[in-house]
């Protein structure tokens, strides 16, 4: 097994963002808001500052602290560009049996889809993180700035709908998700 001295990578740091470092919590603001994210369990890297860049390194790596070192620096990217422009993932509602009606329970944090080819019980989809769901017409739209947040959110409500042993070619009902990006 192959082991390198010292593993490192950088992360750029737009003007707008601040990043602060506090062991392995790192907190980023920007313009859309702050996310925090603990890294303890990664206890082989360090994580710094430097000139405007976050630097994660790690020494005597083998196989595993190299994965991990890339793995926390694109965590970092995601959450600065999380707090600049925001993910979004839109959902397609289709339903070609039954009409299938969609509400959101802010409340609860859930997603209802009720009627879902003919059944009497609603399905349901959590809601995870601080993502915000809308729905308008035949679209669910998932946004917030935590990337993970929003695609389990959207992964959730695609998966309550997922119809077992049917031919998906004659049974197409359900939302699926046919966009995913940046908020912008």
């Amino acid at each position: 097994m192959v082991r390198r001295l010292h593993v490192a990578e950088t992360v750029e740091i737009p003007e707008n963002v601040t990043v602060a470092i506090d062991g392995l919590k790192v907190t980023v603001k920007g313009p859309k808001g702050e996310l925090t994210r603990d890294f303890s369990y990664a206890r082989d890297v360090m994580l710094r500052l430097e000139d405007g860049k976050v630097v994660v390194e790690t020494f005597l790596a083998d196989r595993r602290r190299k994965a991990l070192t890339g793995t926390i620096a694109a965590h970092i990217r995601n959450m600065i560009t999380g707090v600049t422009k925001g993910y979004r993932y839109k959902l397609k509602i289709i339903s070609s049996h039954f009409p299938m009606t969609v509400v959101v329970d802010e409340k609860n944090r859930i997603v209802r889809i009720k009627n879902f080819i003919g059944e009497k019980a609603d399905r349901i989809a959590k809601i995870y993180g601080n993502a915000k769901v809308k729905v308008s017409g035949s679209d669910v739209i998932v946004e917030g700035l935590d990337i993970e947040g929003v695609g389990l959110t959207a992964a959730s409500i695609e998966r309550a709908t997922k119809i077992p042993d049917r031919d998906r070619r004659v049974f197409s009902d359900g939302i699926f998700i046919y966009e995913k990006g940046e908020a912008e």
